[in-house]
């Protein structure tokens, strides 16, 4: 039924984007597109090698389900062929993309969503000064990127630059359970409203033996709905990507469940292009924390959404 290809692309970053395990100059993507009666879809997914993958293995990965599309594989029968991963979510939102345009759906409702906008881990006078701009810029929600170095000083940076703006923290696993308790009942008091993924996956278990004075939220440690028994008593919100998910379709039902089962939930992204963004939009109104931002770090876009005064608009 389906015509498909995937190809890589490589963006350059504005500026380095740096967090505990790493800095990236460029976000490179896989993008899918699937053709039929004239309509084509197009998915896009960002590779991570914290997960074991590489632009080499999701691009081998699509390449196996290719034939099957051309055979007219749908979306549940894709859910059963392909693990969870940024390769799924490629075809999946191919699919989706293609599902629309065939419906003449328009996917861009509500038509702007907020998002938080990302601060790099830096010295705490920078942190401080690109707090101080992004906040002069209209953005309300500021989300600080950490190591477990100088955490109470750089949050203190940032606080008195940009007094008004909400604070959410993702340490991307980079933190020890020696002394959380306390860092977490210091973060709260400074008035950060959310941590993200302070404990690797798998040392997460720290995380039951001590009341949560904020909400904590699973981002590494929290995949698909599998996940989420395992996550009980651990955290209090998950953060949910569709490259993690493997598309908007276990996005969606991760949701659900994840409501249903008492967390808060986050929509995250990886360094993406718009194109990734729109896939995600769905998800945007059923969230506490929106974190879209990913295009604003590509020095160029492909069909760019408006990003503007702490919002993402649909164009």
């Amino acid at each position: 039924m389906f015509e498909g290809r995937c190809y890589t692309e490589s963006w350059p970053l504005r500026t380095a984007f740096v967090i505990s395990r790493g800095t990236r100059t460029e976000a490179q993507v896989v993008v899918v597109e699937v053709a039929a009666d004239g309509v084509t879809g197009i998915g896009e997914c960002t590779p991570y090698p914290r997960y074991g993958e590489s632009v080499e293995s999701v691009l081998a990965e699509i390449g196996t389900v290719l034939p099957s599309l051309r055979q007219g594989m749908t979306r549940e029968q894709l859910q059963e062929v392909m693990p969870a991963g940024a390769a799924r979510n490629a075809v999946d939102c191919a699919l989706a993309s293609w599902e629309e345009k065939k419906r003449g759906a328009q996917g861009g409702e509500p038509v702007w969503l907020p998002t938080v906008q990302t601060l790099v881990v830096a010295e705490p006078r920078a942190m401080a000064e690109a707090a101080r701009k992004a906040a002069e810029s209209g953005v309300t929600v500021l989300k600080l990127k950490l190591d477990q170095h100088r955490v109470l000083e750089r949050v203190a940076a940032v606080r008195a630059a940009a007094p008004d703006c909400q604070l959410v923290i993702d340490a991307n696993e980079a933190w020890s359970a020696e002394g959380l308790p306390e860092l977490c009942q210091s973060l709260a008091d400074s008035g950060v409203a959310m941590l993200e993924q302070p404990l690797p996956v798998g040392e997460d278990a720290s995380l039951a033996n001590f009341s949560h004075p904020l909400p904590i939220c699973a981002d590494e440690s929290c995949h698909t709905r599998a996940d989420l028994p395992r996550l009980q008593g651990l955290y209090d919100m998950v953060n949910i990507k569709l490259d993690k998910t493997g598309g908007i379709r276990e996005a969606m039902a991760l949701a659900e469940a994840a409501r249903e089962q008492g967390f808060q939930l986050m929509l995250g992204c990886m360094l993406c292009t718009s194109r990734a963004v729109r896939a995600a939009w769905p998800l945007g109104s059923q969230v506490r924390f929106v974190d879209l931002d990913g295009p604003t770090w590509l020095a160029k876009d492909v069909d760019p959404l408006r990003f503007a005064e702490g919002r993402v608009y649909w164009t």
